[in-house]
């Protein structure tokens, strides 16, 4: 098309080129300014004025046409054309876009032709004329628009089967008051009248003296009432006659219109939920005529007209696929350990013991004997060498756990020669700090009605029991001695760590979502009894309410410790400063967090608003 469009410009180009090299060779009548001058003359003088005025007016068109504004965009290039007519740019763009205007016109006109709206495709080929008054085309479709048409007579069917339709009842529009005492058939009679519809009564209806008092009703409430009061029924016989009869079974079998259809289920996962759809359509609509279709997942379903019709219109709505939820679940885990040991270690113990017993416990009886000879001839400490000493000390000290090994201060003589030993001195400066910091993403995709489940972790080994062999047994120990035996298998269960999330989505009319929430959160702390590790357990259980697209931390936890201890001599640590550098503080915290952000995303597309389900008599 636009490359039609193109050639059609070129051929107005070339067809307006030797008209105005033709008007060249003849003699030029005196110069009239273009704006005076006659639309489309080209022997024209433009002035400085038109020259500007035609230029922006171009301009103007060319920026209504990139925004498909091509009516106006068409009178911006006439006018620049009027103005300018020299210029043979202004002409083709003001001819290329009455092609293209013209064309538009004639095909908005066919397509209304197709859609019998013919006053519409007549104004369109009316346009298009206009645009192009030499268009024969255009003039052919215009005549086809206003012709009229006459209908074929052969295609009006006969009577009787024209009124072969579904019979309803037509009274007029009006609303009546009945207070009424009396008969039933006279009750029906002054009903009848009231709104312009004629009764017949069949020979199973019996005289029944009746009390009618209603206001302001129109007929189908005054006669469902009335039918009600004398246990009644109507039939429509035609669209101004109704029949009265007994309200019994065998007249409702004969007058009640039966209709029979074929329902395909919605679609549904197992056999329990078909068999409950159709108990659901038995139930609720009395229908006592159904039975499965010829193919699966088909239901035939006959019985009174309304109810099989109320019926239809609930198996629409139910045909609505289940909507699908998304939920982005987030847990956010920190945990922060902090240990600080700051301070100085003063001795504030000491022991005071014989030496000669504990050098006795100490060398187990070695040599002792010679050791307290030594000392209570030489007359005490001080009479004995040092280099004596020196070596019985460096002796002792060199065992484990020894009392020598301390410092060592010495007094006394003989047999009691005394020995005392003092802690050592020591300074503390530590830091110990550590962050975990975890992240677990994770989605996930649900039905309406059903459970998703998803673990994100590992599944741990832990022993339950083990297996040993009685080794006094004969049986064993000739397993044993030939090296045949083979140990069994040890008991063993597995713990899921990690996140457990489990989830029920219930999308609601308006579109928020209903969500059963399990989450679990299980980790290894670390700690072992009997060699049975222990896991810490995080749980959350709980239903939430939610738009589609909205956030929400639904469980958090913070826990947090803390532990100061101080070890000192009594007194320093109650001075401020002292207590800093002459006692030994310790200092340990604890922090723990932990949340969780859940998300919905309602995915499938669904008529959320379902309309009542009326169930008329008639």
């Amino acid at each position: 098309m636009v490359r039609a469009l193109s050639i059609l410009a070129t051929a107005v180009s070339l067809a307006i080129v030797p008209r105005i090299a033709m008007a060249a060779d003849q003699p030029l009548s005196p110069p009239i300014a273009c704006a005076n001058g006659l639309i489309g003359g080209i022997n024209c003088m433009p002035t400085k004025n038109d020259l500007k005025n035609s230029r922006e007016a171009f301009e103007r068109g060319l920026k209504l046409h990139k925004r498909e504004r091509l009516e106006d965009a068409f009178q911006q290039f006439d006018e620049a054309a009027r103005l300018n007519p020299q210029n043979i740019d202004y002409l083709r763009a003001r001819e290329g876009l009455r092609a293209r205007l013209v064309f538009d016109h004639i095909q908005r006109g066919n397509v209304l032709m197709s859609q019998d709206a013919r006053l519409r495709a007549a104004a369109e080929f009316r346009a298009a004329i206009d645009l192009d008054g030499n268009n024969q085309f255009a003039q052919q479709r215009l005549e086809e628009a206003t012709r009229v048409s006459i209908p074929a007579l052969n295609n009006v069917l006969p009577a009787p089967l024209a009124e072969s339709t579904e019979i309803h009842l037509d009274p007029i529009e009006s609303r009546a008051t009945f207070h009424f005492t009396g008969d039933s058939r006279s009750l029906f009679t002054q009903l009848a009248s009231a709104y312009s519809v004629k009764v017949q009564f069949d020979e199973t209806v019996q005289p029944r003296q009746v009390v009618f008092n209603v206001d302001d009703v129109d007929f189908f409430t005054a006669l469902n009432l009335a039918c009600k009061v004398s246990k009644m029924m109507w039939a429509a016989l035609d669209m101004h006659q109704v029949l009265i009869a007994a309200d019994t079974p065998a007249n409702h079998k004969q007058y009640d219109r039966m209709l029979l259809q074929t329902f395909i289920l919605p679609a549904h996962s197992t056999p329990q939920e078909s068999t409950d759809l159709v108990n659901a359509m038995r139930n609720m609509f009395e229908l006592r005529f159904v039975s499965s279709g010829q193919t699966a997942n088909t239901v035939e379903v006959r019985g009174p007209a309304p109810a099989v019709k109320a019926c239809a219109a609930l198996m629409e709505q139910l045909s609505n696929a289940r909507p699908q939820v998304m939920f982005d679940v987030r847990v956010f885990q920190i945990s922060h350990q902090l240990t600080r040991n700051i301070g100085v270690h003063i001795p504030n113990t000491f022991n005071l013991y014989n030496i000669p017993a504990a050098a006795l416990a100490g060398l187990a009886g070695q040599n002792i004997q010679q050791l307290i000879n030594q000392l209570i001839s030489s007359g005490g400490i001080n009479q004995l060498g040092n280099s004596a000493l020196s070596g019985l000390l460096s002796q002792l000290g060199g065992q484990q756990n020894s009392i020598f090994s301390q410092p060592l201060a010495t007094f006394g003589g003989g047999l009691t020669f005394m020995g005392l030993s003092l802690d050592q001195f020591a300074a503390a400066l530590s830091v110990n700090e550590s962050w975990v910091r975890s992240l677990e993403n994770l989605s996930m995709r649900a039905g309406q009605g059903t459970d998703a489940s998803f673990h994100l972790g590992e599944r741990f080994p832990i022993m339950n029991a083990s297996y040993a062999p009685i080794y006094n047994s004969p049986q064993i120990s000739q397993v044993l001695g030939n090296q045949s035996y083979i140990p069994p298998f040890p008991s063993v269960s597995y713990e899921d760590l990690g996140l457990n999330v489990k989830a029920k989505p219930i999308v609601h009319g308006d579109g928020s979502v209903s969500v059963q929430l399990e989450l679990q959160v299980r980790s290894l702390t670390g700690q072992s009894d009997n060699g049975v590790p222990v896991i810490s357990n995080r749980e959350y259980k709980g239903s939430v309410t939610l738009r589609d697209g909205e956030p929400a931390f639904i469980a958090g936890e913070i826990s947090k410790t803390d532990t100061l201890s101080m070890s000192g001599i009594p007194g320093l640590g109650a001075i401020p400063g002292l207590n800093q550098a002459m006692v030994n503080n310790t200092k340990k915290e604890e922090d723990d967090e932990l949340m969780i952000a859940i998300t919905p995303h309602v995915l499938a597309n669904f008529e959320r608003a379902t309309p009542p389900i009326w169930i008329s008599e008639r």
